[in-house]
């Protein structure tokens, strides 16, 4: 009897498709790849799915963590290892558990080095490597800054410095050969500027700024050191998502139009003039605008057209893979963010939610490529297997911090 009744009919009426909730505050931090939200915003998408939005700029990535944590915000582009952090109760704030039903975009980020390196440094660490040593042995080791200790850009310049033989030291600094600050993405140009670090690790258009600002140069793209590596996130706390779960769906179909529209080379210039306004980036379009079309000028005198430039949509994009959970949960525990072997599996089980995302694909009849269990290769040539065990992937590079 029931199986002849329309989709939707509960029994005595049709159960309604629109969001629990309409009005929704997002949080960005000032950086190229909050273009997804912005974009589904200022194009009237999230008003598409049933959402009233409001767009608001953070001063940095501890306060966007804190302000979705409390509720003044309900949805936000974030650094993937900040929910994962959160719903673990590492890094400061309140052990608060969040969800990521989104990747919001692929590559994109770099590694700056202040411009007296410029022709001595480029892609390779090893030559940092007798800099910092001397550095370290004249009593005044190097400085770098990332934008959150468990970001991803910590994690991407932790990973390069150690490539070479370096040691950023353990989540305290203990056992570092140079010193790793945190500096909210905006302010690395002025405070690189100012003499206060020899490099950073942060999103453009902050690394394209130091070039045009004379400043510094770029002397690695994170797609250089793992191609199609995961960024930015749409998060949620697990609570609102729980609550709200077609608002969640409003939202993902609303970034999935956003995102396809972002990676029509067509559109870049007009994506660089709507997110380049002094309440989103507050940034040149001009400078913005280069390195998103993958048209890199290191500012040493390399330039070059990367096909593996920042991507919103392109292959299977926004899936959230569980493997990068996996991945990033093996870096806290080898620089000592984690006391023992973190639940690897529940972790990321708990985090990525494809589940999520894939009913809210398939009610807008996207196919997406699904589920990825392939193995990951970095710029080292070291390769990572999430079916392999985690554990041992953890404890195998030669320079780590792991804690009993």
């Amino acid at each position: 009897m029931m199986a002849g009744l329309p989709k939707g009919w509960t029994g005595s009426a049709f159960a309604s498709d629109a969001p629990e909730i309409a009005d929704l505050k997002f949080g960005i931090i000032a950086l190229t790849d909050c273009s997804s939200i912005v974009v589904a915003h200022e194009k009237g998408l999230l008003r598409k799915y049933g959402i009233r939005s409001t767009v608001l700029k953070g001063p940095s990535w501890s306060a966007i963590r804190d302000s979705l944590g409390n509720g003044d915000i309900q949805a936000t582009h974030m650094l993937l290892g900040m929910p994962i952090a959160s719903t673990m109760g590492l890094g400061g704030g309140p052990k608060r558990p969040m969800i990521i039903p989104w990747l919001i975009n692929r590559n994109g980020q770099a590694i700056t080095l202040k411009k007296e390196f410029a022709g001595n440094v480029a892609g390779d660490p090893h030559a940092l490597k007798p800099i910092a040593d001397a550095a370290k042995a004249g009593g005044a080791p190097m400085t770098f800054a990332m934008t959150l200790p468990q970001g991803t850009h910590a994690m991407w310049m932790r990973y390069w410095l150690a490539a070479g033989g370096i040691h950023p030291g353990d989540a305290a600094g203990a056992g570092a050969d140079i010193s790793l600050i945190t500096i909210p993405p905006p302010q690395m140009v002025t405070s690189m500027k100012a003499g206060r670090m020899d490099g950073f690790c942060a999103g453009e258009p902050w690394n394209a700024r130091a070039i045009t600002e004379e400043t510094g140069f770029t002397a690695i793209t994170t797609q250089a050191i793992w191609k199609d590596h995961p960024e930015k996130v749409c998060a949620f706390t697990e609570e609102f998502a729980e609550t709200n779960p077609k608002t969640v769906k409003a939202v993902l179909k609303a970034l999935h139009e956003a995102s396809v529209w972002l990676d029509r080379m067509e559109n870049r210039e007009e994506q660089a003039d709507i997110v380049s306004v002094a309440n989103y980036i507050n940034c040149p379009p001009k400078t913005i605008l280069g390195r998103l079309q993958g048209v890199y000028l290191m500012g040493d005198g390399r330039e070059f057209k990367d096909p593996n430039s920042m991507i919103f949509s392109d292959r299977n994009c926004n899936y959230p893979q569980p493997k990068y959970c996996k991945w990033w949960l093996t870096q806290l525990r080898r620089w000592g963010f984690t006391e023992g072997v973190p639940d690897y599996e529940g972790v990321a089980k708990r985090v990525m939610r494809g589940d999520i995302y894939e009913e809210a694909m398939k009610e807008i009849g996207y196919a997406h490529g699904g589920l990825d269990e392939k193995p990951e290769t970095f710029f080292d040539g070291t390769t990572f297997d999430p079916k392999a065990p985690l554990e041992a992937y953890a404890a195998n590079f030669a320079v780590k911090s792991l804690k009993a």
